[in-house]
């Protein structure tokens, strides 16, 4: 087949890593003819383009391509994947996330792709966004899903969302674990002693990390508002920041204003590969996030044998659970602070959920059972539609 893949932001996330796996797997694993295009590199999240470049992916790059609402710049994007679809003809178009999903769905549409797929890595409308703009995208994803011919979701949650809100139709949607390397998780590269030793972590320390963009609504200000309380009860906790962004600053300001300098370490940006090593040399995950769809991180945790403390959003219920973490509502302070004091001083406890949560996510969210069964949908759709 002839294959374009299509998402907005190459930085470092869950959802660019997922793409550029596909992206690789239909090749390698299917000998698919596959061109991934992307809007350019912009904000302090870093980005991908070296691993494409690694790998040895065609990408290409569209200015217009933005992940911000930019009408006259959409209409752009529009028209040039248009453009692109007309020279390359492909098989399928597959859309990732909501701002492509919507201008890339339109384009393939308009230009009568034989297979037209979006992924919903994540809802861009729910309880934690304002009112008119869970009215606005409610609206396009309405539309936009009129113009597909399959939806996949990264979990459960997100086909009954959509459905809820009116999007779609229960016959397009088909879950997809987003797929990963689980062998650098089950084998980190380097020792755990090792890592600690770089993050600064005393021998007796016991450490929780949050990986995730330093960002709005990713909840890391509700683990600055636990912290002292918990280092109240256990004195031994300390807390891992892996990731960067806009938030950093004030971050890093706030835990200085609290004297708690000492309890927390900020990574920064660190490449996709060190993930692995970083979760081995910790004791436990927190992803206090508001939005996800299912987070990368809370297998990744569970692979390396880490329990995992989530928020009850989305899709975290269908791997975190009382065998292999703790489930919270959104905001639970009081919770949070008592779930990372309860797994802080029970090592036993935190090696059974870790285990336990190992054995569920090693087969699930391999990247190969990912391309495998996308392989299999294109393939679908494809026989579908033709004429007996």
């Amino acid at each position: 087949m002839k294959i374009l893949h299509v998402i907005t932001r190459l930085i470092i996330g869950g959802a660019q890593e997922n793409t550029i796996l596909s992206v690789a797997g239909l090749r390698d694993r299917h000998g698919h003819d596959v061109t991934l295009a992307t809007g350019p590199p912009e904000g302090p999240e870093g980005d991908l383009f070296a691993q494409t470049e690694r790998m040895g992916l065609r990408v290409e790059v569209m200015p217009e391509l933005v992940r911000a609402i930019r009408p006259r710049t959409d209409w752009k994007a529009y028209r040039r994947l248009r453009s692109v679809i007309r020279a390359e003809r492909p098989d399928v178009v597959h859309t990732h996330s909501s701002k492509a999903g919507i201008v890339g769905r339109a384009a393939a549409w308009d230009e009568r792709v034989p297979a037209v797929v979006h992924t919903i890595h994540g809802l861009p409308f729910g309880p934690s966004e304002s009112a008119w703009r869970n009215r606005l995208y409610t609206g396009l994803e309405r539309w936009a899903a009129e113009r597909c011919h399959a939806i996949v979701s990264v979990c459960d949650a997100m086909t009954e969302q959509a459905l809820a809100a009116g999007v779609g139709r229960p016959s397009q949607f088909l879950t997809i674990h987003s797929g990963m390397d689980v062998d650098a998780f089950l084998h980190p590269a380097r020792p755990r002693d090792e890592v600690r030793r770089e993050l600064g972590l005393e021998a007796d320390a016991v450490a929780f990390a949050t990986v995730a963009r330093l960002f709005e609504r990713k909840g890391h200000d509700d683990v600055l508002a636990v912290a002292p309380e918990v280092l109240r009860r256990e004195p031994r906790a300390r807390f891992v920041f892996i990731g960067d962004g806009v938030l950093r600053g004030p971050l890093e300001s706030e835990v200085a204003r609290l004297g708690l300098s000492d309890a927390f370490r900020f990574t920064g940006l660190v490449p996709p590969g060190r993930i692995p090593e970083l979760l081995n040399a910790v004791d436990a995950v927190i992803h206090p996030s508001l939005r996800e769809g299912l987070a990368r991180v809370l297998p990744q945790s569970l692979l390396t044998g880490r329990p995992a403390i989530s928020y009850d959003v989305d899709g975290a219920r269908e791997v975190v659970g009382p065998e292999t973490g703790v489930l919270l509502r959104p905001r639970d302070l009081k919770g949070l602070a008592d779930a990372v004091v309860r797994l802080a001083g029970d090592a036993g406890l935190r090696d059974r959920m870790g285990a336990t949560g190992r054995a569920r996510c090693e087969r699930l969210f391999r990247h190969e059972t990912m391309s495998d069964q996308l392989h299999s949908l294109y393939e679908d759709v494809l026989a579908a539609r033709r004429p007996d």
